[in-house]
Protein backbone atom coordinates (compact mmCIF):
# COMPACT_ATOMS: atom_id res chain seq x y z
CA UNK A 1 0.00 0.00 0.00
CA UNK A 2 1.54 3.68 -0.91
CA UNK A 3 1.59 5.74 1.61
CA UNK A 4 -1.80 8.09 2.17
CA UNK A 5 -0.06 11.30 1.32
CA UNK A 6 0.50 9.77 -1.85
CA UNK A 7 -2.60 8.56 -2.40
CA UNK A 8 -4.68 11.29 -1.79
CA UNK A 9 -2.56 13.46 -4.51
CA UNK A 10 -2.72 10.81 -6.88
CA UNK A 11 -6.38 10.45 -6.36
CA UNK A 12 -6.73 13.91 -6.80
CA UNK A 13 -4.82 14.18 -10.02
CA UNK A 14 -7.33 11.38 -11.25
CA UNK A 15 -10.18 13.17 -10.43
CA UNK A 16 -9.48 16.23 -12.80
CA UNK A 17 -9.02 13.41 -15.78
CA UNK A 18 -13.11 12.96 -15.14
CA UNK A 19 -13.72 16.54 -16.42
CA UNK A 20 -15.34 17.27 -19.93
CA UNK A 21 -12.00 18.29 -20.98
CA UNK A 22 -11.33 14.26 -21.03
CA UNK A 23 -13.58 12.16 -23.59
CA UNK A 24 -15.74 9.98 -22.42
CA UNK A 25 -13.78 6.68 -23.20
CA UNK A 26 -10.74 8.44 -20.80
CA UNK A 27 -12.96 9.57 -18.08
CA UNK A 28 -14.93 6.13 -18.11
CA UNK A 29 -10.91 4.05 -17.42
CA UNK A 30 -10.02 6.94 -14.95
CA UNK A 31 -13.22 5.83 -12.91
CA UNK A 32 -12.63 2.14 -13.18
CA UNK A 33 -9.27 3.01 -11.63
CA UNK A 34 -10.36 4.70 -8.92
CA UNK A 35 -13.28 2.60 -8.48
CA UNK A 36 -10.41 -0.20 -7.81
CA UNK A 37 -9.93 -1.59 -4.09
CA UNK A 38 -6.29 -2.07 -4.84
CA UNK A 39 -5.16 1.44 -6.04
CA UNK A 40 -1.40 0.29 -7.06
CA UNK A 41 -2.55 0.85 -10.74
CA UNK A 42 -3.91 3.98 -10.23
CA UNK A 43 -0.69 5.00 -8.55
CA UNK A 44 1.46 4.17 -11.40
CA UNK A 45 -0.62 5.90 -13.80
CA UNK A 46 -1.14 9.16 -12.13
CA UNK A 47 2.22 9.28 -9.32
CA UNK A 48 4.28 11.20 -11.83
CA UNK A 49 4.18 12.26 -15.13
CA UNK A 50 6.56 10.86 -18.11
CA UNK A 51 9.48 13.12 -18.69
CA UNK A 52 11.99 13.16 -21.16
CA UNK A 53 15.05 10.85 -20.81
CA UNK A 54 17.48 9.07 -23.05
CA UNK A 55 14.84 7.92 -25.28
CA UNK A 56 12.34 10.84 -25.43
CA UNK A 57 8.88 10.07 -23.61
CA UNK A 58 8.27 6.54 -23.15
CA UNK A 59 5.74 4.77 -21.01
CA UNK A 60 3.11 1.83 -21.15
CA UNK A 61 -0.24 2.62 -23.04
CA UNK A 62 -3.32 3.75 -21.03
CA UNK A 63 -5.04 6.43 -18.76
CA UNK A 64 -3.36 9.01 -16.75
CA UNK A 65 -0.07 11.13 -16.31
CA UNK A 66 1.96 8.66 -16.42
CA UNK A 67 0.80 6.63 -19.62
CA UNK A 68 1.24 6.84 -23.05
CA UNK A 69 -2.26 8.63 -24.23
CA UNK A 70 -3.55 11.39 -26.42
CA UNK A 71 -3.07 14.40 -23.48
CA UNK A 72 0.22 13.27 -22.41
CA UNK A 73 1.65 12.61 -25.85
CA UNK A 74 -0.59 16.16 -26.74
CA UNK A 75 0.87 18.18 -24.08
CA UNK A 76 4.61 17.04 -25.49
CA UNK A 77 3.56 18.30 -28.55
CA UNK A 78 1.81 21.59 -27.63
CA UNK A 79 4.70 22.10 -24.94
CA UNK A 80 7.33 21.44 -28.22
CA UNK A 81 5.10 23.54 -30.41
CA UNK A 82 5.65 26.52 -27.97
CA UNK A 83 9.15 26.07 -27.42
CA UNK A 84 9.82 26.06 -31.44
CA UNK A 85 8.23 29.40 -31.86
CA UNK A 86 9.87 30.69 -29.24
CA UNK A 87 13.30 29.57 -30.66
CA UNK A 88 12.93 30.16 -34.46
CA UNK A 89 11.07 33.58 -33.96
CA UNK A 90 12.94 34.85 -37.34
CA UNK A 91 11.86 32.02 -39.70
CA UNK A 92 9.00 33.14 -41.59
CA UNK A 93 7.88 29.36 -41.40
CA UNK A 94 9.11 26.68 -38.17
CA UNK A 95 8.92 23.18 -39.88
CA UNK A 96 8.44 19.48 -38.42
CA UNK A 97 8.90 15.88 -39.86
CA UNK A 98 6.29 13.27 -37.99
CA UNK A 99 7.04 9.35 -38.37
CA UNK A 100 5.89 6.33 -36.34
CA UNK A 101 6.54 2.91 -36.15
CA UNK A 102 4.01 -0.36 -36.10
CA UNK A 103 3.15 -0.10 -32.47
CA UNK A 104 -0.46 -0.01 -31.33
CA UNK A 105 -1.81 3.83 -31.42
CA UNK A 106 1.30 4.98 -33.54
CA UNK A 107 -0.53 6.18 -36.00
CA UNK A 108 -3.13 7.82 -33.58
CA UNK A 109 -0.51 9.55 -31.81
CA UNK A 110 1.31 10.85 -35.07
CA UNK A 111 -1.65 12.04 -36.75
CA UNK A 112 -2.80 13.90 -33.64
CA UNK A 113 0.25 15.07 -32.89
CA UNK A 114 0.05 16.74 -36.72
CA UNK A 115 -3.20 18.38 -36.25
CA UNK A 116 -1.49 19.92 -32.71
CA UNK A 117 1.43 21.25 -34.82
CA UNK A 118 -1.21 22.84 -37.36
CA UNK A 119 -3.18 24.33 -34.74
CA UNK A 120 0.11 26.58 -34.01
CA UNK A 121 1.02 27.44 -36.94
CA UNK A 122 3.38 24.85 -38.24
CA UNK A 123 4.11 23.54 -41.19
CA UNK A 124 3.97 19.59 -40.66
CA UNK A 125 5.72 16.96 -42.96
CA UNK A 126 3.67 13.15 -41.90
CA UNK A 127 4.68 9.79 -43.80
CA UNK A 128 2.03 7.81 -45.07
CA UNK A 129 2.89 5.18 -43.52
CA UNK A 130 5.27 3.38 -40.86
CA UNK A 131 8.76 4.27 -41.52
CA UNK A 132 12.27 3.32 -40.01
CA UNK A 133 13.70 6.05 -36.85
CA UNK A 134 16.74 6.68 -39.30
CA UNK A 135 14.73 7.53 -42.58
CA UNK A 136 12.77 10.09 -40.18
CA UNK A 137 16.02 11.81 -38.91
CA UNK A 138 17.19 11.86 -42.70
CA UNK A 139 14.25 13.62 -43.82
CA UNK A 140 14.73 16.47 -40.24
CA UNK A 141 17.83 17.44 -42.12
CA UNK A 142 16.55 16.55 -46.35
CA UNK A 143 13.70 18.64 -45.29
CA UNK A 144 15.26 21.59 -43.64
CA UNK A 145 13.04 21.05 -41.03
CA UNK A 146 13.65 22.34 -36.84
CA UNK A 147 12.45 19.31 -35.08
CA UNK A 148 10.59 16.23 -35.52
CA UNK A 149 9.60 13.18 -33.61
CA UNK A 150 8.40 9.31 -34.08
CA UNK A 151 6.14 7.42 -32.63
CA UNK A 152 7.79 4.59 -31.43
CA UNK A 153 8.82 2.51 -28.15
CA UNK A 154 11.95 0.82 -30.37
CA UNK A 155 12.09 -2.63 -28.69
CA UNK A 156 9.75 -2.51 -25.35
CA UNK A 157 7.13 -4.96 -25.08
CA UNK A 158 3.77 -4.52 -26.73
CA UNK A 159 2.07 -2.35 -24.00
CA UNK A 160 4.66 0.18 -24.83
CA UNK A 161 4.77 3.46 -27.22
CA UNK A 162 7.00 6.46 -27.14
CA UNK A 163 7.40 9.86 -28.37
CA UNK A 164 10.80 10.49 -29.69
CA UNK A 165 12.08 14.32 -30.08
CA UNK A 166 14.52 15.21 -32.84
CA UNK A 167 16.45 19.13 -33.55
CA UNK A 168 16.98 20.78 -36.44
CA UNK A 169 20.04 18.56 -36.70
CA UNK A 170 18.01 15.38 -36.67
CA UNK A 171 19.33 14.29 -33.53
CA UNK A 172 17.61 13.54 -30.27
CA UNK A 173 16.82 16.62 -28.48
CA UNK A 174 20.04 17.51 -25.84
CA UNK A 175 20.50 19.96 -23.19
CA UNK A 176 19.53 22.65 -22.53
CA UNK A 177 16.48 22.27 -25.58
CA UNK A 178 15.32 18.90 -23.24
CA UNK A 179 15.22 20.54 -20.10
CA UNK A 180 13.59 23.61 -21.67
CA UNK A 181 10.63 21.62 -23.38
CA UNK A 182 10.09 19.23 -20.54
CA UNK A 183 9.61 22.98 -18.75
CA UNK A 184 7.58 23.74 -21.66
CA UNK A 185 5.21 20.47 -21.30
CA UNK A 186 4.94 20.94 -17.56
CA UNK A 187 3.20 24.73 -17.88
CA UNK A 188 0.30 22.49 -20.12
CA UNK A 189 -2.59 22.19 -18.68
CA UNK A 190 -5.25 20.01 -20.86
CA UNK A 191 -6.96 22.72 -22.04
CA UNK A 192 -4.53 24.55 -23.52
CA UNK A 193 -3.85 21.40 -26.26
CA UNK A 194 -4.80 22.76 -29.65
CA UNK A 195 -5.98 19.53 -31.20
CA UNK A 196 -7.58 20.67 -34.37
CA UNK A 197 -4.90 22.43 -36.49
CA UNK A 198 -5.94 23.06 -40.79
CA UNK A 199 -5.09 19.86 -42.99
CA UNK A 200 -3.31 22.28 -45.76
CA UNK A 201 -0.20 22.60 -43.05
CA UNK A 202 -0.25 18.82 -43.64
CA UNK A 203 2.27 17.31 -46.01
CA UNK A 204 2.13 13.69 -46.51
CA UNK A 205 6.03 11.77 -46.87
CA UNK A 206 5.91 8.67 -49.16
CA UNK A 207 8.30 7.13 -51.73
CA UNK A 208 10.07 10.01 -53.16
CA UNK A 209 11.82 10.39 -49.17
CA UNK A 210 12.48 6.15 -49.51
CA UNK A 211 14.28 7.10 -53.00
CA UNK A 212 16.26 10.13 -51.35
CA UNK A 213 17.10 7.90 -48.48
CA UNK A 214 18.33 4.19 -49.70
CA UNK A 215 20.12 6.73 -52.03
CA UNK A 216 21.89 8.14 -49.68
CA UNK A 217 22.45 4.78 -47.49
CA UNK A 218 23.94 3.19 -50.85
CA UNK A 219 26.60 5.68 -50.18
CA UNK A 220 27.66 3.83 -46.81
CA UNK A 221 29.25 0.75 -49.10
CA UNK A 222 33.06 1.01 -48.75
CA UNK A 223 33.88 -2.17 -50.96
CA UNK A 224 30.73 -2.58 -53.84
CA UNK A 225 32.83 -4.71 -55.94
CA UNK A 226 33.52 -7.70 -53.13
CA UNK A 227 29.41 -7.31 -52.61
CA UNK A 228 29.07 -7.83 -56.92
CA UNK A 229 32.06 -11.01 -55.93
CA UNK A 230 29.77 -12.49 -53.70
CA UNK A 231 26.20 -10.83 -53.85
CA UNK A 232 24.52 -14.45 -53.66
CA UNK A 233 25.90 -14.98 -50.01
CA UNK A 234 22.52 -16.46 -48.04
CA UNK A 235 21.25 -13.13 -45.90
CA UNK A 236 18.29 -14.27 -43.71
CA UNK A 237 16.43 -10.99 -42.07
CA UNK A 238 13.60 -10.53 -40.01
CA UNK A 239 11.80 -7.22 -38.98
CA UNK A 240 9.99 -8.58 -36.01
CA UNK A 241 6.70 -7.17 -37.83
CA UNK A 242 7.76 -3.37 -37.83
CA UNK A 243 9.54 -1.00 -39.85
CA UNK A 244 12.31 -2.13 -41.54
CA UNK A 245 10.18 -4.94 -43.70
CA UNK A 246 10.21 -2.54 -46.90
CA UNK A 247 13.51 -0.59 -45.99
CA UNK A 248 16.14 -2.94 -45.33
CA UNK A 249 15.40 -5.74 -47.99
CA UNK A 250 15.32 -2.72 -50.48
CA UNK A 251 19.06 -1.26 -48.98
CA UNK A 252 20.30 -4.93 -49.33
CA UNK A 253 19.26 -4.81 -52.56
CA UNK A 254 20.48 -1.42 -53.31
CA UNK A 255 23.85 -2.99 -52.44
CA UNK A 256 24.12 -5.21 -54.54
CA UNK A 257 22.43 -8.21 -52.39
CA UNK A 258 20.53 -10.99 -54.49
CA UNK A 259 19.77 -13.72 -51.96
CA UNK A 260 17.73 -12.30 -49.15
CA UNK A 261 15.55 -15.11 -47.54
CA UNK A 262 13.01 -13.21 -45.42
CA UNK A 263 10.57 -15.12 -42.36
CA UNK A 264 6.82 -14.63 -43.95
CA UNK A 265 5.05 -14.17 -40.36
CA UNK A 266 7.52 -11.83 -39.29
CA UNK A 267 6.99 -9.99 -41.94
CA UNK A 268 3.09 -8.71 -41.25
CA UNK A 269 3.45 -5.59 -39.67
CA UNK A 270 1.73 -5.42 -36.42
CA UNK A 271 1.64 -4.01 -32.75
CA UNK A 272 0.54 -7.00 -31.37
CA UNK A 273 3.85 -8.65 -32.43
CA UNK A 274 2.13 -12.21 -32.75
CA UNK A 275 5.06 -14.16 -33.27
CA UNK A 276 7.56 -12.86 -29.91
CA UNK A 277 7.04 -11.91 -26.32
CA UNK A 278 9.18 -9.20 -26.87
CA UNK A 279 10.53 -7.75 -30.13
CA UNK A 280 13.92 -7.15 -28.84
CA UNK A 281 16.94 -8.69 -31.28
CA UNK A 282 19.32 -8.78 -28.35
CA UNK A 283 17.05 -11.70 -27.03
CA UNK A 284 17.46 -15.22 -28.28
CA UNK A 285 13.61 -15.50 -28.22
CA UNK A 286 12.93 -12.93 -30.60
CA UNK A 287 15.48 -14.37 -33.01
CA UNK A 288 14.04 -18.11 -32.57
CA UNK A 289 12.59 -18.26 -36.09
CA UNK A 290 15.18 -16.56 -38.06
CA UNK A 291 17.31 -18.94 -36.51
CA UNK A 292 15.44 -21.70 -37.15
CA UNK A 293 15.71 -20.40 -41.30
CA UNK A 294 19.19 -20.06 -41.08
CA UNK A 295 19.42 -23.62 -40.32
CA UNK A 296 17.16 -24.72 -43.16
CA UNK A 297 19.17 -22.06 -45.53
CA UNK A 298 22.36 -22.94 -44.05
CA UNK A 299 22.57 -19.17 -44.02
CA UNK A 300 26.03 -17.14 -44.06
CA UNK A 301 24.23 -14.17 -41.96
CA UNK A 302 20.95 -13.98 -40.09
CA UNK A 303 20.06 -10.04 -39.47
CA UNK A 304 17.14 -8.67 -37.80
CA UNK A 305 15.48 -5.27 -36.52
CA UNK A 306 13.15 -3.94 -33.92
CA UNK A 307 10.47 -2.24 -34.68
CA UNK A 308 11.54 1.25 -35.51
CA UNK A 309 14.49 -0.36 -37.42
CA UNK A 310 17.00 1.70 -35.45
CA UNK A 311 18.76 -1.39 -33.77
CA UNK A 312 20.40 -3.89 -35.66
CA UNK A 313 20.49 -7.78 -34.27
CA UNK A 314 23.48 -10.25 -36.00
CA UNK A 315 23.63 -13.88 -35.60
CA UNK A 316 26.56 -15.59 -37.09
CA UNK A 317 27.02 -19.28 -37.56
CA UNK A 318 30.25 -20.52 -34.88
CA UNK A 319 33.04 -23.09 -35.56
CA UNK A 320 30.69 -25.59 -34.54
CA UNK A 321 28.20 -25.32 -36.43
CA UNK A 322 25.88 -23.37 -34.10
CA UNK A 323 24.56 -20.25 -34.88
CA UNK A 324 24.88 -17.75 -32.57
CA UNK A 325 24.18 -14.07 -31.66
CA UNK A 326 26.76 -11.82 -31.46
CA UNK A 327 26.01 -9.05 -28.70
CA UNK A 328 26.05 -5.53 -29.48
CA UNK A 329 30.03 -4.89 -28.55
CA UNK A 330 30.69 -7.63 -31.07
CA UNK A 331 28.52 -5.69 -33.81
CA UNK A 332 30.21 -2.61 -32.98
CA UNK A 333 33.85 -4.23 -33.32
CA UNK A 334 33.14 -5.79 -36.24
CA UNK A 335 31.51 -2.23 -38.00
CA UNK A 336 34.73 -0.09 -36.40
CA UNK A 337 37.40 -2.96 -37.28
CA UNK A 338 35.59 -3.19 -40.99
CA UNK A 339 35.60 0.71 -41.36
CA UNK A 340 39.07 1.72 -40.73
CA UNK A 341 40.40 -1.40 -42.52
CA UNK A 342 39.03 -0.70 -45.91
CA UNK A 343 39.63 2.66 -45.57
CA UNK A 344 43.37 2.40 -44.45
CA UNK A 345 43.63 0.12 -47.69
CA UNK A 346 42.22 2.37 -50.14
CA UNK A 347 44.25 5.19 -48.32
CA UNK A 348 41.33 6.94 -47.80
CA UNK A 349 42.54 7.78 -43.91
CA UNK A 350 43.40 11.99 -43.71
CA UNK A 351 44.07 12.07 -39.97
CA UNK A 352 41.06 13.87 -39.52
CA UNK A 353 38.74 10.98 -39.21
CA UNK A 354 36.88 10.43 -35.70
CA UNK A 355 34.70 7.56 -34.03
CA UNK A 356 32.22 7.62 -30.70
CA UNK A 357 30.98 5.24 -28.32
CA UNK A 358 29.38 4.96 -25.40
CA UNK A 359 30.96 4.52 -22.31
CA UNK A 360 29.56 1.12 -21.33
CA UNK A 361 30.82 0.18 -24.89
CA UNK A 362 33.61 -2.07 -25.15
CA UNK A 363 37.22 -0.97 -24.78
CA UNK A 364 38.44 -2.63 -27.61
CA UNK A 365 36.90 -0.10 -29.86
CA UNK A 366 38.75 2.20 -28.16
CA UNK A 367 42.53 -0.22 -29.03
CA UNK A 368 41.45 -0.34 -32.50
CA UNK A 369 41.24 3.40 -32.65
CA UNK A 370 44.07 4.35 -30.93
CA UNK A 371 46.68 1.27 -32.71
CA UNK A 372 45.15 3.06 -36.05
CA UNK A 373 45.79 6.63 -34.61
CA UNK A 374 41.94 7.93 -35.29
CA UNK A 375 40.50 9.78 -33.05
CA UNK A 376 37.74 8.45 -30.74
CA UNK A 377 35.30 9.92 -28.31
CA UNK A 378 33.37 8.12 -25.23
CA UNK A 379 29.81 9.37 -24.60
CA UNK A 380 26.89 8.84 -22.34
CA UNK A 381 24.12 5.99 -23.28
CA UNK A 382 22.15 7.52 -26.30
CA UNK A 383 22.81 8.46 -29.99
CA UNK A 384 21.88 11.49 -28.84
CA UNK A 385 25.22 12.15 -27.45
CA UNK A 386 27.01 10.80 -30.53
CA UNK A 387 25.13 13.31 -32.82
CA UNK A 388 25.93 16.01 -30.76
CA UNK A 389 30.33 15.32 -31.05
CA UNK A 390 29.41 15.04 -34.47
CA UNK A 391 27.28 18.54 -34.76
CA UNK A 392 30.44 20.23 -32.77
CA UNK A 393 32.79 18.72 -35.09
CA UNK A 394 30.88 18.86 -38.17
CA UNK A 395 33.25 20.85 -40.83
CA UNK A 396 36.37 20.30 -38.69
CA UNK A 397 36.62 16.67 -38.75
CA UNK A 398 35.03 13.50 -40.22
CA UNK A 399 32.75 11.02 -38.79
CA UNK A 400 33.34 7.37 -39.96
CA UNK A 401 30.85 5.68 -37.44
CA UNK A 402 29.85 4.93 -34.05
CA UNK A 403 27.94 2.62 -31.67
CA UNK A 404 26.76 1.49 -28.17
CA UNK A 405 26.77 -2.37 -26.96
CA UNK A 406 22.86 -2.27 -27.12
CA UNK A 407 22.77 -3.20 -31.08
CA UNK A 408 23.19 0.03 -31.80
CA UNK A 409 24.90 1.55 -34.78
CA UNK A 410 25.35 4.58 -37.20
CA UNK A 411 28.08 4.05 -39.99
CA UNK A 412 27.18 7.64 -41.61
CA UNK A 413 26.47 10.80 -40.60
CA UNK A 414 23.77 11.90 -42.74
CA UNK A 415 21.52 10.32 -39.90
CA UNK A 416 21.83 11.07 -36.76
CA UNK A 417 20.41 8.43 -34.84
CA UNK A 418 20.97 4.16 -34.61
CA UNK A 419 20.54 3.09 -38.34
CA UNK A 420 19.53 -0.30 -38.62
CA UNK A 421 19.15 0.35 -42.73
CA UNK A 422 22.29 1.36 -43.25
CA UNK A 423 23.67 -0.99 -40.55
CA UNK A 424 22.19 -4.13 -42.13
CA UNK A 425 23.21 -3.26 -45.48
CA UNK A 426 26.82 -2.58 -44.91
CA UNK A 427 27.00 -6.14 -42.64
CA UNK A 428 25.90 -8.02 -45.29
CA UNK A 429 29.41 -6.60 -47.42
CA UNK A 430 30.98 -7.32 -44.00
CA UNK A 431 29.83 -10.71 -44.53
CA UNK A 432 31.08 -10.84 -48.34
CA UNK A 433 34.07 -9.50 -47.64
CA UNK A 434 35.09 -12.26 -44.51
CA UNK A 435 34.09 -14.84 -46.99
CA UNK A 436 36.08 -13.25 -49.50
CA UNK A 437 39.23 -13.73 -47.15
CA UNK A 438 38.02 -17.47 -47.14
CA UNK A 439 36.49 -16.74 -43.43
CA UNK A 440 32.64 -16.99 -41.56
CA UNK A 441 31.89 -13.87 -39.14
CA UNK A 442 32.30 -15.43 -36.31
CA UNK A 443 36.15 -16.26 -37.69
CA UNK A 444 36.36 -12.28 -38.54
CA UNK A 445 35.81 -11.80 -35.05
CA UNK A 446 37.80 -14.30 -33.50
CA UNK A 447 40.99 -12.33 -35.59
CA UNK A 448 39.95 -8.89 -34.52
CA UNK A 449 40.21 -10.51 -30.94
CA UNK A 450 43.81 -12.12 -31.90
CA UNK A 451 45.18 -8.49 -33.19
CA UNK A 452 43.47 -5.73 -30.31
CA UNK A 453 43.08 -8.48 -27.37
CA UNK A 454 40.60 -10.66 -26.02
CA UNK A 455 37.40 -9.01 -23.63
CA UNK A 456 34.01 -10.62 -22.69
CA UNK A 457 31.17 -8.51 -22.28
CA UNK A 458 27.70 -9.51 -20.03
CA UNK A 459 24.76 -7.51 -19.29
CA UNK A 460 22.59 -8.38 -16.07
CA UNK A 461 19.40 -5.56 -15.27
CA UNK A 462 17.01 -6.34 -12.09
CA UNK A 463 13.48 -4.82 -13.23
CA UNK A 464 11.64 -2.39 -10.73
CA UNK A 465 8.43 -1.43 -11.29
CA UNK A 466 6.72 1.89 -10.30
CA UNK A 467 6.67 4.19 -7.83
CA UNK A 468 8.35 1.80 -5.61
CA UNK A 469 10.52 0.27 -7.94
CA UNK A 470 11.74 3.61 -8.85
CA UNK A 471 13.21 4.54 -5.06
CA UNK A 472 14.33 0.89 -4.46
CA UNK A 473 16.78 1.29 -8.23
CA UNK A 474 17.95 5.01 -6.67
CA UNK A 475 18.87 3.34 -3.23
CA UNK A 476 20.61 0.64 -5.44
CA UNK A 477 22.81 3.37 -6.66
CA UNK A 478 22.90 5.28 -3.27
CA UNK A 479 24.42 2.12 -1.60
CA UNK A 480 27.46 1.80 -4.21
CA UNK A 481 28.30 5.54 -4.09
CA UNK A 482 28.93 5.15 -0.43
CA UNK A 483 30.29 1.61 0.04
CA UNK A 484 32.27 0.98 -3.20
CA UNK A 485 34.11 -2.25 -3.93
CA UNK A 486 38.00 -2.00 -3.01
CA UNK A 487 38.78 -4.70 -5.65
CA UNK A 488 36.75 -7.26 -7.38
CA UNK A 489 37.68 -10.46 -9.01
CA UNK A 490 40.62 -10.61 -7.47
CA UNK A 491 41.87 -7.08 -9.03
CA UNK A 492 42.52 -3.69 -6.52
CA UNK A 493 39.94 -1.01 -8.06
CA UNK A 494 41.83 1.43 -9.90
CA UNK A 495 38.73 3.89 -10.30
CA UNK A 496 35.08 4.50 -8.78
CA UNK A 497 34.04 7.02 -11.49
CA UNK A 498 30.81 8.63 -10.27
CA UNK A 499 29.17 10.40 -13.30
CA UNK A 500 27.07 12.42 -11.04
CA UNK A 501 29.52 14.41 -9.67
CA UNK A 502 32.35 13.80 -12.64
CA UNK A 503 35.01 12.83 -10.29
CA UNK A 504 36.88 9.49 -10.69
CA UNK A 505 38.22 8.47 -6.76
CA UNK A 506 40.83 6.00 -6.07
CA UNK A 507 39.52 4.14 -2.92
CA UNK A 508 42.72 2.55 -2.34
CA UNK A 509 44.99 5.84 -2.56
CA UNK A 510 42.37 8.73 -2.51
CA UNK A 511 43.53 10.06 -5.26
CA UNK A 512 41.25 11.73 -7.94
CA UNK A 513 41.06 12.98 -11.28
CA UNK A 514 38.23 15.09 -12.74
CA UNK A 515 35.86 13.53 -15.80
CA UNK A 516 35.70 14.64 -18.70
CA UNK A 517 32.17 15.06 -19.41
CA UNK A 518 29.85 18.29 -20.40
CA UNK A 519 26.85 17.64 -18.20
CA UNK A 520 26.49 15.00 -15.43
CA UNK A 521 24.42 11.22 -15.68
CA UNK A 522 23.34 8.70 -12.78
CA UNK A 523 25.81 6.49 -14.01
CA UNK A 524 28.99 4.77 -12.04
CA UNK A 525 31.77 2.94 -13.10
CA UNK A 526 34.38 0.23 -11.20
CA UNK A 527 37.60 -0.01 -12.90
CA UNK A 528 40.27 -2.20 -11.48
CA UNK A 529 43.80 -2.39 -12.67
CA UNK A 530 43.46 -5.36 -14.47
CA UNK A 531 40.83 -3.92 -17.02
CA UNK A 532 37.61 -5.22 -15.66
CA UNK A 533 34.92 -2.39 -15.48
CA UNK A 534 31.62 -1.83 -14.10
CA UNK A 535 28.94 0.32 -15.32
CA UNK A 536 25.74 0.70 -13.15
CA UNK A 537 22.79 2.83 -14.08
CA UNK A 538 19.07 3.09 -14.44
CA UNK A 539 17.60 3.01 -17.61
CA UNK A 540 16.01 6.08 -19.23
CA UNK A 541 13.19 4.37 -20.98
CA UNK A 542 12.55 1.42 -18.62
CA UNK A 543 12.13 0.72 -15.17
CA UNK A 544 15.56 -1.18 -14.74
CA UNK A 545 18.88 -0.77 -13.08
CA UNK A 546 21.67 -2.25 -15.67
CA UNK A 547 25.11 -3.77 -14.94
CA UNK A 548 27.29 -3.48 -17.79
CA UNK A 549 30.17 -6.30 -17.35
CA UNK A 550 33.81 -6.14 -19.16
CA UNK A 551 37.03 -8.67 -18.48
CA UNK A 552 39.75 -8.90 -20.18
CA UNK A 553 41.40 -11.87 -21.62
CA UNK A 554 44.25 -13.56 -23.15
CA UNK A 555 43.92 -15.14 -26.48
CA UNK A 556 46.68 -16.44 -28.61
CA UNK A 557 45.02 -18.59 -31.34
CA UNK A 558 41.13 -19.79 -32.62
CA UNK A 559 41.90 -22.71 -30.77
CA UNK A 560 41.96 -20.90 -27.25
CA UNK A 561 38.75 -18.88 -28.24
CA UNK A 562 36.15 -21.23 -26.23
CA UNK A 563 38.67 -21.53 -23.21
CA UNK A 564 39.21 -18.07 -22.61
CA UNK A 565 35.44 -17.71 -23.09
CA UNK A 566 34.72 -19.46 -20.46
CA UNK A 567 37.49 -18.09 -18.30
CA UNK A 568 35.80 -14.43 -18.70
CA UNK A 569 32.39 -16.04 -18.27
CA UNK A 570 33.54 -17.31 -14.40
CA UNK A 571 34.93 -13.85 -13.51
CA UNK A 572 31.88 -12.13 -14.75
CA UNK A 573 29.91 -14.89 -12.57
CA UNK A 574 32.48 -14.49 -9.49
CA UNK A 575 32.27 -10.20 -10.13
CA UNK A 576 28.68 -10.81 -10.14
CA UNK A 577 28.13 -12.86 -6.15
CA UNK A 578 30.69 -10.04 -4.89
CA UNK A 579 28.53 -7.69 -5.79
CA UNK A 580 25.46 -9.05 -4.79
CA UNK A 581 23.79 -9.92 -8.17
Amino acid sequence: MENQELLQEVRAKAQQWLSDTYDESTRKEVQKLLDKEDPAELVDSFYKSLEFGTGGLRGIMGVGTNRMNIYTVGAATQGLSNYLKKNFTDLPEIKVAIGHDCRNNSRLFAESSAKIFAANGIKVYLFEDLRPTPELSFAIRELGCQSGIILTASHNPKEYNGYKAYWDDGSQIVAPHDENIVNEVAKIKPEDIRFDGPDNLIEILGDEMDRKFLEQVKTVSISPETVKKHNNIKIVYTPIHGTGVKLIPAALKEFGFTNIINIPEQDVVSGDFPTVVSPNPEEEAAMEMAIQKAYEVDADVVMASDPDADRIGVVVKNDKGKYIIVNGNQTALLFIYYIITKMKEAGAIKGNEFIVKTIVTTELIAEIARKNNIEYFDVYTGFKFIAEIIRELEGKKKYIGGGEESFGFMPADFVRDKDAVSACALMGEIAAWAIDQGKTLYQLLQDIYLEYGFSKEKMKYIVRKGKSGADEIQQIMNNFRSNPPRELGGSPMKWVKDYSTLIAKNPVSGEEAKIDQKITSNVLQFITQDGTKISVRPSGTEPKIKFYFEVKGELNSRGEFDAAEEKADAKIEAVMKELGL
